[in-house]
């Protein structure tokens, strides 16, 4: 099992910056891509970005750009630079841990609210 706990979430205005961060603990030595994924209200969960262990970056099509992705395997932390946010960003950063078995595990979430 590994946990996952979530912060920096926040309320910020338009063009304005957050930093999100999410800790592993538990079985991290099975974890291989962490990352986040966001649901807004009465949409599909979709993804923000992930990284691998050696650190190869994906990102969604709607934040490249704006947001980075980085992660400290020493500290079994990955984190979320979010850059010029704009209201569409709003909605619950969800941290994603695969491990090598392929099963996803989720925080609880944080939100984030970018008011125009």
């Amino acid at each position: 099992q590994v946990q996952l706990v979530e912060s920096g979430g926040g309320l910020v205005q338009a063009g304005g910056s957050l930093r999100l961060s999410c800790t592993a603990s538990g079985n991290i030595f099975s974890i291989t891509t962490m990352g986040w994924y966001r649901q807004a209200p009465g949409k599909q969960r979709e993804l923000v970005a992930t990284i691998t262990r050696g650190g190869r970056t994906n990102y969604g099509d709607s934040v490249k750009g704006r947001f980075t992705v980085s992660r400290d395997n020493a500290k079994n932390t990955v984190y979320l630079q979010m850059n010029s946010l704009k209201p569409e960003d709003t909605g619950a950063y969800y941290c994603n841990a695969q491990g090598i078995t392929g099963i996803p595990y989720w925080g609880q979430g944080t939100q984030v609210t970018v008011s125009s």
